[in-house]
């Protein structure tokens, strides 16, 4: 096929074509964000076969999703007149599970083994757990699955892993109990897929060869993102002397979380020799302005292989950045602006709504609900269809009316408390002899089906005599303890994100107490309509309402996360603040070392979610935020001062930090005065000329916002929020504190 090769390369840029037609070496290509990564790789692939250099059995090319994978094939199939069927072309997941059924006697598994996806794998520990008669309070099936995953991505078998304590060894037993299971009922999870197969290839030297002679050309996308297992499998392919081609970006190595190493890249360039490393610098998506602030927040990090992006579509507009009172004001300023654009003849589908994190969503959505602008929400679900709003939900419409049966079959045995299936078998054979709720069917009940369901009733009783009189914010605050999923989502370990979104549910509840202009005490018992049945009313209309088909022109809400590989004329990037973006776990409390290394993720987010604006890239950040039903106050991100000045056009004047905002409610004042008696006093001005929100300078920790106070005259001292240095308390009389 060398006639079409010279089709191949047309309109490629120079570096584009270096890279397609490097001859057969190690090659590390440095691809940045739309500098036509995927193009390079695939025409790669098209220039090898076309030239004879290769067959297209002799190539084997790893991508992360199914999504890009299809998409190569696709690509392929337009380039070259060849059957893609048969190629080598997937996931790590796909292509592990391809080799297995290839070779399953050599593995050591039954011909027809079925895959566990997370939700069965999960289903599988707690059978697991239940059989052995194991406290899942003490082992939470969740942590276990994270525990066991972590130590396959290792490499290491539960005979490999290190056990210094009783917990430990009894926790490594449960693993090597899992791994029998598994093997005994023919079944593999997905970080099994992966083990078992580098095993194989590692202990069958014929096996190894033959994949190693057959596979001459390794090509890799997305590298920054293999963890350590994937990165030992690949080079045991390639041991064979198989040309490795690995394209990637460590600038966007965004999931540490996950296990990947962003050293991968490096251990690449040193264990292989990489002779040749070509940066792809040119980008086709962005105007000059993004690029040139995305490459100046992305420089401070000190590790990293370094390139620069730039582009011919000339400078285009500068960024936008709006500083509001609060976050309230700031979703507020978003949907109008969103309008405008709307008015201008911007696509609303064309328009993102980037955030750090999941819970931030609740107040954006309520935004654009109340606006009544559709949206969708990409690579999650809307904030009150989340499992963990949905379950405090019901509890709280339990207090209100224990006879909904709805909500009582979700909640009464979670979390769990030993109520079986059985057990509600007989509740539900009674409510219906009775013609009554499954509630009052309990008096129904003997033995223990009766003991265990009145608890629960108990519980709700306990809920709703203890909710009377409070505010609407501690009613919630008090069923989210008193129902255990705090506790619950503690003890799991990717918890965080639902304790944020419970958090924000009590935020949710004060935000709905401001606006409706109500300030009455609760009074759950009320026949008539209460606050409690309005906010509960006001969720089930935002979760129905609104919902954009597949089809519709709507806004796409998403965490920066979800955002990497997709692209929008219009990107707006929310919650700008010292502990918000950068988060605070990234940046503060976290053990020695390890701080510089989460900052710098936090900063590689940050470019990625930069470079997701094709044309109009907006900033925005809140001097208050609600957290837990209470105002923080919030310092800007250091992002700002690493972004020139001459890319920002500042709709607000700049760091007017000093004007306070009113809190959402006075809720937001009442839970921090019962708690320290102290805050109620110091939102008025004290002797020394400071006060809340106001921003100060310390000649060791820098610029910091106060946000706290109590004590008075000499023994006055002020929590202060700093950039860098994080939370202090300061006593006034020592510490030299200046205005900023």
């Amino acid at each position: 096929m060398p006639s079409i090769a010279p089709l191949l390369l047309s309109g490629l840029n120079p570096e584009q074509l270096s890279a397609v037609t490097l001859p057969s070496q190690h090659a590390l290509i440095l691809a940045g964000a739309g500098s036509g990564k995927t193009r390079v790789l695939t025409t790669r692939i098209a220039w090898l076969i076309s030239t004879n250099q290769a067959g297209p059995h002799s190539i084997l090319a790893v991508t992360f999703t199914n999504k890009a994978a299809k998409e190569m094939l696709t690509r392929l199939s337009a380039m070259l007149p060849i059957n893609t069927r048969g190629m080598w072309i997937g996931t790590f997941h796909g292509l592990c599970n391809r080799l297995l059924r290839a070779h399953y006697r050599e593995a050591g598994l039954p011909q027809l083994f079925q895959i566990l996806d997370q939700a069965d794998q999960l289903s599988a520990i707690k059978r697991l757990l239940k059989s052995l008669n194991v406290d899942d309070e003490k082992f939470p099936p969740r942590e276990l699955q994270h525990f066991i995953n972590a130590q396959k991505e290792q490499g290491h078998r539960a005979s490999a892993v290190e056990a210094w304590d009783g917990f430990s060894r009894q926790r490594v037993e449960l693993y090597d109990a899992y791994e029998r299971q598994c093997q005994r009922e023919g079944v593999v999870d997905f970080a099994e897929l992966l083990l078992r197969s580098h095993e194989l290839l590692e202990r069958h030297e014929i096996l190894r060869r033959h994949y190693q002679e057959r596979f001459r050309h390794i090509l890799v996308d997305e590298f920054q993102d293999t963890n350590k297992l994937q990165y030992r499998w690949l080079k045991l392919l390639a041991g064979g002397g198989a040309s490795m081609f690995a394209v990637g970006d460590d600038d966007q190595s965004i999931y540490g979380f996950r296990g990947a190493e962003v050293g991968n890249m490096r251990d690449l360039e040193r264990e292989f020799q990489v002779a040749k490393v070509i940066r792809l610098e040119q980008n086709y998506r962005s105007h000059g302005n993004i690029l040139d602030a995305a490459n100046a927040i992305i420089k401070h990090n000190a590790t990293r292989l370094g390139k620069n992006l730039w582009t011919e579509a000339g400078s285009g507009e500068p960024i936008r950045v709006f500083e509001s009172l609060s976050d309230l004001d700031e979703a507020r300023w978003i949907v109008e602006e969103i309008k405008a654009l709307a008015r201008d003849g911007h696509a609303r589908a064309e328009v993102a709504l980037l955030y750090r994190s999941n819970a931030q969503s609740r107040v954006l959505e309520h935004a654009l609900f109340n606006a009544g602008l559709p949206y969708r929400v990409y690579g999650g679900l809307r904030f009150f269809e989340r499992q963990e709003i949905k379950h405090a939900l019901a509890y709280l419409r339990l207090i209100a009316n224990p006879d909904d049966d709805t909500a009582f079959a979700r909640v009464v045995n979670f979390p769990t408390r030993g109520i079986g299936n059985r057990t509600l078998e007989q509740l539900a054979d009674a409510a219906k002899a009775q013609g009554g709720s499954l509630h009052a069917a309990i008096a129904q009940l003997n033995g223990k089906a009766h003991t265990s369901l009145s608890a629960f009733a108990q519980l709700i009783v306990r809920m709703r005599e203890g909710s009377a009189g409070l505010p609407l914010p501690e009613v919630v605050d008090h069923v989210l303890e008193l129902a255990g999923l705090l506790e619950h989502y503690r003890n799991e370990k990717e918890g965080q994100d639902r304790l944020a979104n419970l958090d924000e549910l009590i935020n949710a509840a004060a935000s709905f107490v401001a606006e409706e202009g109500s300030r009455e005490p609760l009074e759950v018992g009320a026949e008539e309509q209460g606050e409690l049945a309005s906010f509960l009313a006001h969720a089930a209309l935002e979760a129905g309402e609104h919902q954009a088909g597949d089809s519709d022109d709507a806004v796409q809400l998403m965490t920066v996360h979800s955002a990497k590989g997709l692209e929008f004329n219009v990107v707006f990037v929310s919650g700008l603040e010292e502990g918000l973006f950068p988060h605070e776990n990234a940046v503060l409390e976290v053990p020695s070392g390890a701080q510089e290394k989460g900052l710098e993720e936090e900063r590689r987010l940050m470019y990625v979610a930069v470079t997701r604006a094709r044309q109009r890239l907006y900033l925005s950040f809140a001097q208050t935020r609600m957290l837990h039903g209470q105002t923080r106050y919030n310092l800007p991100s250091r992002f700002f001062d690493e972004i020139p000045a001459a890319l920002l056009k500042w709709l607000t004047p700049k760091f007017k930090a000093s004007t306070v905002a009113e809190p959402h409610s006075d809720y937001a004042f009442s839970r921090a005065d019962s708690a320290s008696g102290s805050l109620r006093s110091a939102r008025q001005e004290d002797s020394s000329g400071f006060r809340i929100g106001q921003n100060v300078m310390h000649g060791k920790f820098g610029l910091g916002v106060i946000i706290n106070a109590e004590g008075s005259g000499p023994d006055s001292r002020v929590q202060v929020n700093f950039s860098h240095a994080g939370m202090k308390w300061l006593a006034l009389s020592v510490a030299k504190l200046t205005p900023a």
